[in-house]
Parts: C-alpha cells; structure tokens; sequence
C-alpha cells in the first residue's frame, strides 16, 4: 500500500538521540570557498514586497549571494575546491576520494561529486551525501572515516549548496533566508591527537515535514500544472525551537565527552540559518560570543556551504593554527544534526 510520505500536520518529535563517539588519526590541510558574485540585499527584495527592516531583525541577515542561471552547485563546488588544493599545495593526483554534501545537485543524477571529480581531472571515487544543512559536518565525518581506515589518503570533502534554484519568490517566511556558496576541505592522515576529539550526530524522520521539498523525487514526480511543492517548504517556528534544543544540547555533549573546558575552544563554526538560534544557543551554554565567527549577515544560509564558508573565512583571518580546538555543528532538514570538536 502507499504511504503519503510527509503529511500535512507535523509528527511529533522524538526527544533528541544522539549517535556519539571519537574519530582520531585525520587532520585538514586546507579550506577554500566559493560564493556567486551577485549580491542580492535586503532593499532589492522590497521589489518583491519584502519588509527589509523584518528581515534583519528575524533573522539577521543584510544580504546573500544568488548564483546567475549559468552556474550550478558544481561550478561552485570546483571553484571552492580549486582554492582548497592550491592553498594545501599537494597534487591532485593523490586525491583519491570526493564527497560532496549537497541537497541542490546539478540533477538527480549522476552525483554532483561526479561531475567535480571529472572537471578537476581526479582519480577517485566520487558520491553526494543528502543531510540538508547538515550535510558539510556528516561529509566530515564519512571522509575521515575512510582515512582513518586506510581507504583514502587524501579526501576532498565540499559542502555546495544552490539555494536560489528552489525557494519560492512568493514565500516571504523564507525565500529572504537562502544564499548559494559552496566551501571544500583535504582531509588527510594526521597524528593520534589530531581529528575528532568528539562528535553527536543524529536523524529524526518524524520532523521530515517541518523541512522540505516535497516534488521531484519517486513519490511526486514534476507533474501537472502546479509545481509550487517543488520549492523548499518550512515551518520556521517549530524549525527554530528544535534548532536551538538540538544545537545546545549536542554542544554541550560533545564538550563533555571530550573532556575539555569551553575555554580551551578556540572557534565555533555554526550553521548559519538564523542569527536568533545561534546566539540563544551560545546564551544558554556561557560560551564566549568572541569565538563565534558569523558571516550569516552577509552570505545568509547557504545549506551544506554554511560551516565550511565560516571556516573559510576563519582560515583568512588567521583564526586557525595547528593544535586549536574547533567546534563546528550543522543542523536541518530531515531532521538531521551533526555537532564535532576537532583538534586542527
């Protein structure tokens, strides 16, 4: 018998179940980012009926970055990854495996990852990983898994994300949120210190409606006149209320089982969806709001681009040195979360 997969009034939603544990032995070489060179502000979607003003205040965001119609999630990808390879200086040849998280794919098939691979010249395997926002911190996780097991040598991990592909200009709840960007990272051997001091991942399906795209996919093919479900739906309350209980309680966890001081952090890396959610979760947990590094203002939520363009910017400004504490944490549809502490 079919099953409607996402019905109309929302699950409920399980208490938050974490898978936990430790992943030593990989460290990143090097980031690099890639955003579109339009900027579209807060004033040019007064055109479209938009309150300005309400945007900022809800969500913090001035401005994003839209993609032009001849560029795709894996242009930008190539070009963020591009950036990664020249800044780590090692030969393209030796990259042996590509992950691209991503839920805006070039098309539903072949994988993004494979049109990467093929335009920066790789030997390598190559696959997407769909975890929504989500995504970046999950790719992390798989790539290093495989270096830590001697399946890779060196894995290009990437978070790309088109945003402006599939959000309604008619939805003011979110088509002000999104911005396209993507951010790549080498993930290489490193010593017993280096990697995953700590990490809490986890799904919860019963929220699948809360964050969504509900046509193009085997349940609702594109058909018919009225496409307006294949854009990104979202229920921004009960979204921003889950947020901020998944990204508190994870933060908190990851930093206990790792055994250190929040002192001893020396950067946090958070998705930037909502600049509200970001700093009741920081509120909550006494963090030091100077660790903090936010470019949601400028970038707005850009998907799985999200965490890897902070670490981009933190690379630039010098933020990042050898033997630091980063705490980086993705969160969104799905439902899908992924919090870790890394020592760089």
């Amino acid at each position: 018998m079919p099953h409607e997969a996402l019905p109309t009034k929302n699950r409920q939603l399980s208490k938050i179940r974490s898978r936990t544990g430790r992943l030593l032995g990989g460290q990143i070489l090097a980031v690099g980012g890639s955003v579109p060179d339009e900027v579209v502000d807060n004033n040019d979607l007064a055109a479209l009926g938009f309150d300005p003003d309400w945007i900022f205040q809800r969500t913090g965001i001035t401005e994003r970055r839209h993609a032009p119609l001849h560029i795709a999630t894996s242009d930008l990808a190539v070009e963020s990854a591009q950036r990664c390879i020249a800044r780590a200086g090692v030969d393209p040849a030796d990259i042996d495996l590509v992950v691209v998280a991503t839920c805006t794919p070039d098309m539903p098939m072949p994988a993004t990852a494979c049109l990467v691979q093929q335009r920066l010249g790789l030997s390598a395997l190559a696959f997407d990983l769909q975890a929504a926002c989500s995504g970046f911190v999950f790719a992390v996780l798989t790539g290093m898994q495989y270096v830590a097991t001697g399946c890779s040598r060196l894995a290009l991990v990437i978070g790309a994300d088109c945003h402006s592909r599939v959000i309604n200009p008619a939805d003011e709840q979110t088509y002000p949120l999104f911005g396209d960007g993507a951010g790549a990272v080498l993930i290489a051997p490193g010593s017993p210190e280096q990697g995953m001091l700590s990490y809490a991942v986890g799904s919860d399906g019963g929220g699948a409606d809360l964050l969504c795209r509900r046509m193009g996919g085997s349940r609702r093919p594109y058909a018919g006149s009225d496409l307006s479900d294949q854009y990104l739906y979202m229920e921004g309350r009960a979204v921003f209320k889950w947020a901020v209980r998944v990204l508190t309680e994870t933060i908190r966890d990851v930093i206990a089982r790792a055994g250190v001081h929040p002192d001893e952090i020396r950067l946090l890396a958070l998705h930037q969806a909502n600049i509200r959610i970001i700093n009741a979760a920081v509120e909550n947990l006494g963090l030091d709001p100077g660790k903090v590094l936010n470019n949601l203002d400028r970038l707005g939520n850009t998907g799985a681009a999200s965490v890897p363009l902070v670490l981009e910017e933190a690379w630039q400004q010098g933020r990042l040195n050898r033997g630091d504490l980063l705490l980086m944490s993705g969160f969104g549809g799905g439902l899908t979360w992924g919090t870790a502490l890394l020592r760089w």
